[in-house]
């Protein structure tokens, strides 16, 4: 999946002569605290609510001071590329711009989730645990192959490094929501499993966590 694929066309880009109140109401119908300004194909920057509260309302966003660097992504970048840069710059969108740095259009966080919320291995039933494991003992081949030995897969796995960067809390989804047996082989390897999750537990916590954050960007 690249960055062109996951394009919104619910949305349009602001113009210099737009006012922060124009912005605002978009930013309110659609859910974001971003949008991108742009001058015919050419992206001028990233307006965020903040800087429209910093200044006059009935201003053009065009002369308005921007808190944000110019980010976007390319239409042939990654997934993991545009989830790296709306994570870093804290977005709700992300203005994508083709090779020669002409504007095409913008991708909405909401729009991001619902993709990954559509994924096969998200979609497939089965449960969730979630390791502690020492930075220099990481192997998800020798988890993958633990998980195997009882006779189940693993589907997808995502990690994420401590403060200190000494450990590293890996979570995986199996294809299985017997877990039990798999939980007591990783703990018999040594592994610490902090939490396990079957699919409807797991969807209930997912669901909170994403209500949470929509509310989070209607207020």
């Amino acid at each position: 999946m690249i960055a062109e694929e996951l394009i919104s066309n619910s949305i349009v880009p602001l113009r210099t002569s737009d006012t922060g109140e124009d912005a605002l109401g978009i930013m309110a119908e659609f859910y974001v605290k971003h949008l991108p300004i742009v001058n015919n194909t050419q992206l001028l920057g990233l307006v965020s609510e903040e800087d429209i509260l910093n200044h006059d309302p009935e201003e053009p966003v065009g002369a308005m001071d921007l808190s944000v660097a110019k980010p976007y992504v390319k239409s042939n970048d990654h997934l993991y590329e545009v989830m790296r840069m709306m994570a870093l710059h804290q977005l709700s969108v992300i203005p994508v711009v083709d090779e020669n740095q002409n504007y095409v259009g913008m991708i909405t966080l909401e729009d991001l989730l619902q993709y990954l919320a559509r994924m096969g291995s998200f979609a497939e039933p089965g449960s969730v645990i979630v390791l502690e494991v020492n930075r220099r003992g990481y192997s998800l081949a020798e988890i993958a192959r633990i998980v195997e030995s009882e006779n189940a897969a693993v589907l997808n796995a995502f990690v994420t490094s401590s403060f200190d960067g000494s450990t590293m809390e890996v979570t995986i989804k199996i294809n299985t929501q017997n877990d039990r047996f798999i939980i007591a082989t990783l703990e018999r390897f040594g592994y610490e499993v902090k939490a396990a999750y079957r699919e409807e537990s797991y969807t209930d916590v997912l669901r909170e966590r994403f209500d949470s954050f929509m509310t989070y960007l209607n207020v």
